[in-house]
């Protein structure tokens, strides 16, 4: 976007009508374009918030791998995932706690309002985390992080599968060939 609108061989202030107009046209759009576009490009990342925030957990979760695997050598791969498992459990009440006092009602309040069912799942989730993490560590000490990790990731594949089984969601073609390929990608990978 051009800035210098006005004749540069005009002599000073013997601006055209025309030279006025298009000054302020652009002066307009240089404002304008901008905000429209800011509010174009936030609609855009509103909507796929939830992309960012996969891609961060992504980010997260490799981070985790490395970490993990320096922080455990030469401890028991039990402790080390108890140790895990309380900082995330510190940080996990942490949250709680802050984002609470945004919303309406009291912690107990939310913690009551719990139906039954969501407790069960919940916990059989928490129980299966806990497997998963006792399992995951154990390998890592023992094994290559760059082969626990593809192993580990193949978590995608079953979770794909076990939504279809359990939940309902849609399998197409596209999905299958994506897990064909994550599981191949896998295989690749490890041997």
């Amino acid at each position: 976007m051009r800035f210098a609108l006005l004749d540069r061989n005009a002599p000073a202030g013997k601006e055209t009508t025309e030279q006025t107009r298009g000054f302020a046209t652009e002066a307009i759009l240089s404002i304008f374009v901008p905000g429209i576009l800011f509010i174009s490009i936030n609609g855009f990342i509103m909507k796929r918030m939830w992309l960012l925030f996969a891609i961060l957990s992504a980010v997260f979760a490799a981070a985790t791998s490395i970490l993990a695997k320096v922080g455990i050598n030469g401890v028991n791969s039990n402790l080390a995932t108890a140790i895990r498992t309380v900082v995330v459990l510190l940080m996990s009440w942490l949250l709680v706690f802050v984002t609470t006092k945004a919303q309406a009602g009291s912690l107990t309040e939310m913690i009551r309002a719990i139906s039954p069912r969501s407790w069960l799942f919940l916990i059989l989730s928490g129980l299966a985390t806990g497997a998963s993490w006792l399992c995951y560590f154990y390998a890592l000490k023992i094994g290559d992080a760059s082969k626990v990790v593809p192993v580990d990731k193949c978590s995608l594949v079953l979770t794909i599968i076990f939504a279809v089984i359990f939940l309902g969601e849609s399998f197409t073609w596209k999905t299958v060939v994506g897990c064909i390929m994550l599981l191949a990608g896998t295989l690749i990978m490890i041997l």
